[in-house]
């Protein structure tokens, strides 16, 4: 289903895919892509690919630094790009490769931070989500655990949602997760 879907996407969103990355490149230098290495399933560090949202010059390659609201490194066409989830469009592609699913627990970024600590010492099994490949949307994201993990508390939340997600596996909870994903878009989504 993901090999079937991700190269059905990526061939109807190719049009788009070519705007978008040449409204980055008219904007502001750089390449339009941005490659990061996150953890993949089983533990494996993976390359994931998204639209660059920020000046090329400030972004920070490892993800360990959060965007936050308001954040002066996000470009215009970046601000929009993550506005409405389109700078993960990319990771489409990480489906088709197989390094990710359409659905599963996010990949972070190697290092990241949730509410000042490693997510491994504030979520000792933390590590239990990499039992899957990771998704382009998740049981945490379609219940709005998105966002910086400043806060201890909502960190956990998506740790918590990710291992129930994975306890839970299922193809109707995928689909469930997808349409709810989908809805979620459509009423103006929650990036920044």
């Amino acid at each position: 289903m993901d090999i079937v879907l991700s190269a059905a996407a990526l061939l109807i969103l190719a049009p788009l895919l070519v705007v978008i990355a040449v409204a980055i490149r008219v904007e502001s230098k750089g390449s339009p892509l941005f490659s990061q290495i996150r953890w993949g399933k089983d533990g494996r560090k993976i390359l994931v690919f998204k639209f660059r949202s920020m000046r090329s010059d400030l972004g920070d390659p490892t993800g360990v630094a959060q965007t936050i609201k308001g954040d002066p490194r996000i470009t215009r066409v970046g601000a929009l790009l993550r506005r409405t989830n389109l700078d993960e469009l990319p990771q489409i592609y990480n489906v088709l490769r197989g390094d990710m699913s359409l659905v599963g627990p996010r990949c972070h970024a190697i290092g990241m931070l949730a509410g000042g600590m490693l997510y491994e010492e504030l979520v000792p099994e933390y590590h239990n989500r990499h039992s899957m490949r990771p998704g382009l949307t998740g049981l945490a994201q379609m219940r709005g655990l998105r966002g910086p993990t400043d806060k201890a508390a909502k960190a956990r939340a998506r740790i918590a949602s990710d291992l129930r997600y994975v306890r839970n596996f299922s193809l109707l909870l995928d689909v469930k997760i997808l349409i709810g994903t989908i809805a979620n878009e459509l009423r103006g989504g929650q990036g920044f």
